[in-house]
């Protein structure tokens, strides 16, 4: 029988993400566990969740780090391979992306050769960076885009949501709506494809 998968879940926000891999792991969907949470803002509710659940979370901000280096460069390199040892102390098949707001750099990515995974609001190849959902509004209202969707991907080095795809789902934008209700969609796809892309990744390895 194959042994659960062990996942470290790096997170910013909510945690909403989090969550649906938490349930998917609860329903069967996903053979996996969560052995560590890691936040790099205080306010991330993603903590409180995975306190809730009695999951090890570790608080993990850059600001010190820039404090303490002239150089924005440096100061992610040392605060990437410091992060690097706390993640690889848990031993993860997988580290997953899901809402952090950090650019790595190889000094923790080097550590984790094709173990990296990231969820992104858009299609293959679109909107790159953190300001997709807006991007594709804007370019919506502009010129009428009537789609983008939402991507599962390997983060193999320092490129922008730009690694080897693993799923993604096209999400329709309709005339009538919202930028709330487009990302409400993109949320709802996003809480769906990102376990099952995990469990995936898991099952071809």
């Amino acid at each position: 029988m194959a042994l659960t998968a062990t996942l470290v879940v790096l997170a910013s926000g909510s945690g909403s993400n989090l969550q649906a891999i938490l349930d998917a792991c609860d329903r069967g969907e996903l053979d996996a566990e969560v052995s560590l949470v890691v936040v790099n803002r205080r306010s991330a509710y993603a903590a409180e969740r995975a306190e809730a659940r009695g999951i090890p979370t570790h608080y993990a901000p850059l600001g010190p780090y820039r404090q303490q280096f002239d150089d924005l460069s440096a100061a992610r390199t040392a605060y990437d391979t410091d992060l690097a040892a706390v993640v690889a102390a848990a031993s993860p098949d997988l580290v997953v992306q899901a809402g952090w707001m950090h650019l790595f750099s190889m000094g923790f990515l080097g550590a984790f050769p094709d173990q990296v995974v990231n969820l992104h609001p858009a299609l293959p190849g679109r909107f790159p960076g953190a300001h997709a959902i807006d991007d594709a509004w804007t370019e919506h209202q502009n010129s009428g885009l009537d789609r983008t969707g939402v991507m599962v991907h390997l983060v193999p080095d320092e490129g922008v949501d730009d690694g080897p795809v693993i799923a993604f789902e096209e999400i329709p934008i309709h005339a009538d709506d919202k930028r709330e209700d487009l990302e409400a969609r993109i949320h709802c796809v996003e809480h769906r494809v990102f376990p099952a892309a995990i469990a995936q990744l898991l099952e071809s390895r």
